[in-house]
């Protein structure tokens, strides 16, 4: 079981593919309703694994200001309205897409931000603190930006996403940290970070395919009746991440050294799919949930695909690192 979990964490450029299809399979076949009853379960799989190794202490760390600044500016401050662009040129006759899109680029940094630092040999210390400032921060602000940006094409239940908000990110959150504290109490921090650590974001990966298959399978008999409706997703979602590398690539090469320009990179580009996902799917119920979490799900590919092709061409961009270069390499997505 472990070895199939793990094969999907690292595959998910095809595995949530393979549950999309398999839910589109599934709606058109059968009536998908009573599926929205594992909606709240696959949420809380899918957030609360990823918060027990957030290390919200490191907040606290300094030494960085100027990059971790600058960071957040693109994600808050540019990269919000961009994607509120594009949205208007490609789905002003669609707002509950219009409003994923805009979910979808709310949300910064999450644990593959990390990693993705890792794997290219960038500064992970200033990953992990853009990871935990940018959750947070990220989700203060989603649902004002949603409500100021498209408030008027979109009934955004306000008081709805921050309940949600509150249930799907700081009580798994307080949560997290409460676990990993008793868990390294009673294994010891070494063992904690050999046996256990490692596993978490799998059963998260687990969460994120149980949601995007019930997205799917709740819409599949629109999608079925108008088969171009994905394929209309790429293109708006392709420029959106094309812009953000290009930009946070500028910024990081001018601007910082080759360390923090790695993590500025993935800590701008990389979004918190999970938790917009989790947003769209519990804030604004089964059927306009599951419209606005499509094109979420569609993120999801083009993000991890094109995460693993930067790493690639990093030390073209940026120059080598000083590490070692006999260390684990990836060799693909």
């Amino acid at each position: 079981m472990w070895k199939v979990v793990s094969t999907l964490k690292q595959n998910l450029v095809w595995s949530i593919p393979a549950f999309m299809i398999a839910g589109l399979i599934v709606g058109a076949l059968v009536n998908p309703a009573p599926l929205k009853a594992l909606i709240i379960p696959l949420t809380f799989l899918m957030v609360y694994p990823m918060m027990i190794n957030l290390q919200v202490q490191k907040v606290l760390s300094g030494g960085d200001f100027k990059v971790q600044l600058a960071t957040q500016l693109i994600n808050f401050a540019i990269v919000p309205f961009f994607a509120y662009g594009l949205g208007y040129i490609f789905f002003s006759d669609r707002p509950l897409v219009w409003l994923g899109l805009l979910l979808a680029s709310l949300l910064p940094t999450s644990g593959m931000t990390i990693s993705w630092t890792g794997f290219a040999k960038g500064n992970i210390s200033a990953a992990i603190k853009m990871t935990v400032i940018g959750l947070i921060l990220g989700s203060i602000a989603t649902p004002f930006y949603a409500t100021w940006l498209l408030g008027a094409s979109v009934e955004i239940p306000l008081a709805a996403v921050f309940k949600q908000i509150v249930i799907i990110v700081f009580l798994p959150m307080i949560l997290g940290i409460v676990t990993r504290m008793v868990l390294i109490q009673q294994v010891g921090q070494d063992k904690y970070n050999k046996n256990l650590k490692q596993k978490f974001p799998a059963f998260s990966t687990l969460g994120v395919l149980g949601i995007v298959f019930v997205a799917m399978a709740l819409k599949a008999k629109d999608i079925v009746s108008n088969p171009m409706l994905l394929l209309s997703f790429l293109a708006p979602l392709a420029i959106l991440y094309l812009g953000n590398f290009l930009l946070s690539t500028l910024v990081g090469k001018f601007m910082f050294n080759r360390d923090d320009a790695i993590a500025l990179v993935y800590g701008t580009v990389m979004r918190n799919l999970s938790i917009a996902l989790a947003i769209a799917m519990t804030a604004f119920g089964g059927e306009q949930g599951s419209e606005i979490a499509i094109i979420i799900a569609m993120a999801y590919i083009i993000q991890v695909q094109a995460a693993a092709w930067y790493v690639k061409f990093t030390d073209k961009i940026f120059g080598p690192s000083l590490e070692d270069a006999s260390g684990p390499q990836l060799s693909g997505s």
